[in-house]
């Protein structure tokens, strides 16, 4: 359960991949600043921030959770032989697994990429403005970001200040 709640963490806090879950090494995390060096899609590298939160599951998991291993991959698998995990469809698995504990029917797409549109969304409600949710994510277009962070269109509607000279309906 520790490697599954640090995953889940890394995707729902920093909208992670579930790719990028896979090719993290140990040495990606930097313990001293706090940082998470992560390695997207364009082979671009990106530090991202490491919350308490999300640190404390990493810490639980890397003392009391993780196998012995030669591996240096930061996750590897719960059942010998202890290895990296062979592509990004294992941590699909976790999330669609959680998922359905939770009573959360898992949508047609991989279930890690849910966690990822949640924390763009989650962001967006907090505050964040898009450039700074396209950054987390790793965007190049602040395109690509508008698809990921939905608008609450109930809450939106709650704080919408009518139109000038516009009759309601």
């Amino acid at each position: 359960g520790r490697r599954d709640r640090a995953i889940l963490l890394l995707l729902a806090h920093l909208g992670l991949r579930a790719g990028d879950i896979v090719q993290l090494r140990l040495e990606d995390i930097d313990w001293k600043g706090a940082w998470l060096s992560v390695t997207g899609k364009n082979r671009r590298e990106t530090r991202l921030p490491l919350t308490q939160e999300v640190g404390q599951a990493l810490v639980d998991y890397l003392q009391e959770g993780r196998p012995r291993t030669d591996s240096d991959a930061l996750f590897v698998r719960a059942r010998a032989p202890f290895r990296a995990f062979a592509n990004h469809c294992a941590v699909s698995v976790i999330v669609e697994r959680a998922l359905h504990r939770s009573g959360v029917k898992c949508p047609s797409r991989g279930a890690a990429h849910v966690l990822r549109h949640s924390a763009a969304t989650s962001m967006l409600r907090h505050g964040a403005s898009l450039q700074d949710i396209a950054t987390v994510l790793r965007h190049r277009s602040i395109d690509t970001t508008q698809i990921y962070a939905k608008v609450d269109v109930t809450t939106l509607g709650q704080i919408a200040q009518p139109w000038p000279g516009a009759q309601p309906c």
